[in-house]
């Protein structure tokens, strides 16, 4: 085990103590979040992501481990294995080395050059491979005439063609076509005749060639997409005289052979017709599989950003969901997300009855005490942005409005989840809702919607589907254990994405709260039916009781940990918790002797210190909440130079959108980022940050505005 932990301890910048421990606490079934939360003592608090990485590489170098093993035995079978093979195989780092070196021994399909073995012409192969200086290869080829080999030539074919197959099979020789693919090939694009490539969407790689070693993810991502529409047509360039030197240097060690000519003319086959295009599929194959793995990890980091956007609290909130013939529909919400009301306006063509709408705007408005609007970003958004910006000055509101994405929300609307919880709502009006309470609590809402509606990705239906909702799984388990959740208003969507739990015991639970009325304390939750021991010590930390009768169980503490924390509040002269003056106290703690004293670590004591003194902090603060605006920007109103506020809406590999208040998101282009060169965007930006910008270019015509972080 010691030789599998190493490497991942290498790749970590970690001690392998730490890594043996995170396997220890995984295989005895805890949770990645648990562990990340609550074992730090015994992992060096690694988060999640290094948690997930040791699980994933430790696989990967059990799987490696065990193909090594059978790749050994195989070859041994056929009597074959040197101490050379057996070195190699040792030394291999990727299954993908292996594999290139068990490649001459593997069964094959029928080819060319298992037909020649299959004719008797094998031992002429061997004869010619041992390079004899004197005698006669057609003498010698007439010895394997039969029925199936008429002629010399025929004899002499099947040969070359058996050595041509050992070429493509040659593990060196794909190393160093795949080295100078990689390091000094180029990828070539060319646009195919009568393509269907009309609006010049991939023109950019109409005639284009770029170093494979710089070829960037989104790139791979857009070629792939233009070669499978039948665009473009993708090849490589790269030296293949240098290879076939190198392969000939190699293999023909007597320059005196009769057979020299013969070897050659085999090499270059073996190379044009196998080995070439084997490589350059792989090749393909490998770059695809990196574009897609970066693609997923965007997604991944865009979700889990736009999951973590803080709630509005405590406001009233109505959301708006624009459209033009059929009407923008309204959905007032009180502040806890209670549906209040439902109405439907049509201040927009066709219909076009502005002042009807202003009326019953100004009235839900006003009945209600709304504070906020929420708008959809979808059909008739900036018209219906237009309309209530002006109501709101000519009635002078103390009202202020905001632009949410309703991706997903018409597919949330049409789920099962929306039909239970609103059985008499049309599509449209659940649409509404859901926009809203996007507002009032982001993860609560968008953790009802598949992810991959959610809209926050780049080329996401063109990655592998059981990888994406894997990774997108673990952002939202990650993050809805850093928020936590009330176990007393939690939906089941919510809580069944707590650490240890899944949809039957979330059921469960809201079976329980509905027959039993609400928790009054984190141990009642062992009388509910399938929360088992196991259940509860993985899920309960992560349970919040806001209102019970222990005051520990509002807060992030572990009741393993309760008697540390009642300790320390007793050492706090028994102050309320969460505050002044029990902060005061805990900051004059000397938290490395309480540790000894206590008999516990600093990890686990300086997270509970932290628990008592903000018991309700919500992980959410972290971050920027949602820019409220009261008036309308047009794109006419611009000019370059012009300083603007925007939110992030999404971070790909080029760059950032940014909604700055106008119909269509403007680019912050990565090259506009950053004075000094940065890898990613995700370095700089994130999806919800709120941020300056400056305005670098103006396209009327198509309606684009082009941003800037740095000032114009």
């Amino acid at each position: 085990m010691e030789e599998l932990i190493k490497p991942i301890a290498l790749a970590l910048k970690v001690k392998e103590l730490q890594v043996s421990n995170t396997l220890k606490l995984l295989s005895e079934g805890n949770t990645v979040p648990f562990i990340a939360r609550y074992r730090k003592e015994m992992t060096g608090s690694l988060d999640e992501e290094q948690i997930l990485f040791v699980k994933k590489e430790y696989e990967y170098e059990c799987n490696l481990k065990k193909r090594k093993e059978d790749v050994l035995r195989l070859i041994e079978a056929t009597g074959k294995l040197t101490d050379e093979i057996v070195r190699d195989i040792e030394n291999a780092k990727k299954l993908s080395e292996v594999e290139d070196i068990y490649r001459p021994y593997q069964q094959k399909r029928k080819t060319r050059a298992t037909e020649a073995k299959r004719k008797g012409l094998e031992p002429l192969y061997e004869l010619i491979m041992k390079m004899p200086r004197s005698g006669n290869l057609e003498t010698e080829a007439r010895k394997y005439l039969n029925d199936e080999v008429k002629t010399v030539n025929d004899a002499l074919d099947g040969a070359k063609d058996i050595i041509a197959e050992s070429v493509a099979d040659n593990a060196k020789i794909r190393a160093k076509i795949k080295d100078s693919i990689l390091n000094y090939g180029v990828i070539v694009t060319k646009v195919k005749k009568n393509n269907p490539d009309e609006n010049g969407v991939y023109q950019m790689y109409y005639d284009r060639e770029e170093k494979v070693k710089y070829l960037k993810p989104h790139r791979i991502m857009a070629i792939e997409r233009a070669e499978d529409e039948k665009v473009i047509t993708v090849s490589f360039n790269y030296d293949k005289d240098y290879i076939s030197q190198f392969a000939k240097r190699g293999i023909i060690k007597n320059r005196e052979s009769i057979g020299k000519e013969l070897i050659e003319e085999a090499i270059d086959d073996g190379l044009k017709r196998l080995a070439y295009p084997s490589v350059e599929r792989e090749i393909r194959g490998e770059l695809s599989e990196e574009a897609k793995k970066q693609s997923i990890e965007v997604f991944s980091m865009n979700l889990e950003k736009l999951l973590l956007q803080p709630p509005l609290k405590s406001k009233r909130v109505l959301g708006f969901d624009p459209a033009f013939r059929t009407g923008c529909k309204l959905a007032v919400l009180d502040e806890t997300g209670k549906m209040l009301k439902i109405d439907k306006i049509f201040p927009h063509e066709p219909v076009n009855k502005k002042k009807e709408a202003e009326a019953i705007l100004l009235k839900l408005i006003k009945d209600y005490d709304i504070e906020i609007i929420a708008i959809g970003n979808g059909t008739a958004s900036r018209e219906s942005e237009s309309f209530v910006s002006a109501v709101i000055k000519r009635n002078n509101l103390n009202v202020e409005y905001t632009i949410v994405s309703e991706a997903g929300a018409s597919v949330y609307s049409a789920s099962e989840i929306a039909r239970k919880e609103f059985p008499d709502l049309h599509v449209e009006e659940r649409s509404a809702v859901s926009i809203g309470r996007r507002v009032q609590d982001p993860l609560s809402e968008l953790i009802k919607i598949d992810p991959k509606s959610i809209g926050v990705g780049q080329y996401q239906h063109d990655l592998p589907l059981k990888e994406l909702n894997e990774r997108l799984d673990f952002a939202i388990l990650k993050t809805v254990n850093r928020v936590g959740a009330d176990v007393n208003t939690a939906s089941k969507e919510l809580l069944k994405h707590i650490s240890g739990l899944n949809n039957t015991t979330a059921e469960a639970i809201i079976n329980y709260r509905f027959e039993n009325g609400r928790f009054k304390n984190r141990e009642e939750l062992l009388k509910v039916k399938k929360v088992t021991k196991k259940v509860y010590e993985q899920s309960i930390g992560f349970l919040r009781i806001s209102d019970g009768d222990m005051i520990l169980d509002r807060t992030s503490i572990h009741p393993e940990s309760y008697d540390i924390a009642l300790k320390i509040i007793e050492l706090c002269d028994n102050e309320t918790i969460g505050t002044e003056a029990f902060m005061k106290k805990a900051n004059s703690l000397d938290v490395n002797e309480l540790a000894k004293t206590l008999g516990t670590d600093e990890y686990t004591l300086n997270d509970i210190v932290d628990a008592l003194k903000a018991p309700l902090r919500d992980y959410r603060d972290n971050f920027d909440g949602p820019v409220l605006r009261s008036d309308i920007l047009e794109i006419t109103d611009l000019k370059k130079g012009d300083k603007l506020q925007g939110v992030v809406r999404n971070v790909v590999d080029f760059g950032a959108f940014v909604d700055i208040g106008l119909h269509d998101d403007g680019l912050v282009h990565i090259s506009k980022m950053s004075k000094e060169r940065i890898g990613h965007p995700s370095e700089v930006l994130a999806v919800g940050d709120i941020i300056d910008v400056y305005v670098a270019d103006i396209d009327l015509k198509r309606n684009k505005v082009q941003l800037s972080l740095m000032e114009i």
